[in-house]
């Protein structure tokens, strides 16, 4: 087991609202979209180490290397045009 805790969701259902998102998108031609979009992981532990290999478990599949951003917190991104894909490693302090 893992020293680190991924918050995921239903991946079948998150995958049909972005297709609900598109479609909605296409079907509404005035629907204002936004000039950058960010989709986030998070990822809890409570030491830096199991922070740090929770965000590159996520990386991987994403073909990125995990960032130390500083403060106890780790990123990893992944564009897609102007919608960015990612994950961040939260310190327990910062967490809420």
């Amino acid at each position: 087991m893992s020293d680190y805790v991924i918050r995921s969701g239903d991946r079948a259902a998150f995958l049909a609202g972005l297709r609900e998102l598109v479609d909605f998108l296409t079907a509404n031609p005035t629907a204002v979209v936004p000039r950058h979009a960010s989709v986030i992981v998070l990822v809890d532990a409570s030491d830096s180490v199991a922070r740090l290999d929770g965000v590159r478990s996520v990386a991987a599949p994403l073909g990125v290397l995990a960032e130390d951003i500083g403060r106890g917190y780790f990123d990893a991104r992944r564009d897609f045009g102007p919608i960015s894909y990612g994950v961040v490693g939260v310190p327990p302090e910062e967490r809420q």
